[in-house]
């Protein structure tokens, strides 16, 4: 009989580990097969002038990445400086402050946030961001604005990421030990100083874990972003021109012009870059995020 379990536990593990060796295969298939599929490109011009330039006229098999680039990074940075102060004050007060009826009142509508569909945020930006962009922000501004920008796009996905961030938070915050908390209020602090030198210090690794799958999720949305940045393929040089974001621009064109040559490996190509730049930002986050936890531990 023991050797039974003993065979069944090691089946087990095995099982477990072979399906965690697929998970990391299915990732760099993935990239090699993007990879793969941008060789015509790659080979017909060089990657510096594909990542510098800003010119794209297919027609002219001239293919520049660098606004879509600039775009999906700009959207992302205004989503994420949007998005995590408010959710982790919202965090930090349903955790630390709200009482158990509150939490079961504002909970629901939070996991509810997540689960709309991408489309809806888009047609919701459609009717109220862009023009409350266009008519009550800009015109202090800029001269004119048609109100479909970047900043329409990032205020869009910073909506869609706040619920993601407030969930894994309050699972963050929940992981701090009761203990500490009594330890530090005992001493004579008061319970803001407890949750700034306690609970923010002790969650700071997941707070970044948190931001790391935030951006990640944001640099990947579609459907919303593009229906509210306006998809104009130049720079934006403020947050009120429009913009056009990698992810934009593939589902935007791929299955059309596939006829014009190089089209079909340069929008390859623009979806290898946007999973280098998310691979790149996991790994420099995952490095900093160990670096921290051992200087905590």
């Amino acid at each position: 009989m023991k050797n039974i379990r003993l065979t069944i536990d090691k089946i087990t593990g095995n099982s477990f580990l072979v399906l965690t060796l697929l998970s990391t295969v299915t990732v760099v298939l993935i990239g090699v097969g993007l990879y793969y599929k941008s060789l015509p490109i790659l080979q017909n011009s060089s990657l510096s002038s594909l990542l510098l330039s800003a010119e794209w006229k297919p027609f002219k098999s001239s293919f520049g990445f660098l606004a879509y680039i600039a775009g999906t990074l700009w959207v992302t940075a205004i989503a994420i400086i949007i998005a995590l102060p408010i959710s982790l004050l919202t965090a930090i007060y349903l955790s630390e402050y709200a009482h158990v009826k509150v939490k079961k009142v504002l909970l629901p509508p939070i996991d509810l946030l997540s689960g709309i569909p991408p489309v809806i945020y888009g047609v919701w930006g459609v009717l109220v961001i862009v023009p409350f962009v266009q008519e009550k922000l800009a015109i202090h501004f800029v001269e004119f604005s048609s109100g479909y920008s970047t900043l329409a796009g990032g205020i869009v996905l910073a909506i869609m990421i706040i619920p993601l961030i407030i969930s894994i938070l309050l699972e963050v915050f929940n992981t701090v030990p009761d203990g500490l908390r009594e330890a530090s209020l005992s001493v004579g602090a008061t319970q803001w100083e407890t949750i700034k030198h306690v609970v923010l210090k002790k969650s700071l690794p997941g707070i970044l874990a948190a931001v790391v799958l935030a951006v990640s999720r944001a640099f990947g949305e579609t459907i919303a972003v593009l229906m509210v940045c306006g998809n104009i393929s130049e720079i934006p040089h403020s947050i009120f021109d429009p913009c056009y974001p990698l992810p934009a621009l593939i589902a935007n064109n791929y299955g059309e012009m596939l006829s014009v040559p190089m089209y079909e490996s340069a929008l390859m190509l623009a979806a290898f870059i946007l999973f280098v730049i998310i691979f790149l930002f996991n790994t420099i986050s995952r490095i900093i995020l160990y670096r921290l936890e051992g200087r905590m531990n």
